[in-house]
């Protein structure tokens, strides 16, 4: 997982330099609280509804998300994570953080992370 400032890299240069790659840009958007992250990747990601929305669904949609990237031939995903500062604080980031590291160790190339500090 990648780590940038927005004073650095704006969502539409990452995704500019994402598309350019090959690979599928998904922005997942700033949200304050991990259940805000959780319903947004929710949102994203159409979590079954047996999953519910918690971390074990977040780490089993990652994974099926990887799979489905593998065995379809698409091109391979990269989310764009929007973490506003008061998040970066939080415990729950850094569980968030390690959640989405898992699944792109899973997921060889297929999955790629980037969270943008905002």
């Amino acid at each position: 997982m990648k780590i940038y400032s927005a004073d650095t890299w704006t969502i539409e240069e990452l995704t500019a330099q994402i598309d350019d790659a090959g690979r599928r840009a998904l922005v997942i958007p700033a949200a304050g609280t991990k259940q805000e992250v959780l319903d947004a990747f929710n949102e994203l990601l159409e979590f079954p509804e047996d999953y519910g929305v918690d971390l074990d669904a977040l780490h089993d949609s990652l994974h099926d998300v990887a799979d489905a990237v593998t065995d379809d031939g698409e091109a391979p995903v990269t989310f764009i994570w929007q973490v506003p500062a008061g998040l970066r604080g939080d415990r729950a980031f850094g569980v968030i953080c390690e959640t989405l590291q898992d699944a792109e160790s899973y997921a060889g190339t297929g999955l790629a992370v980037v969270a943008v500090c905002l």
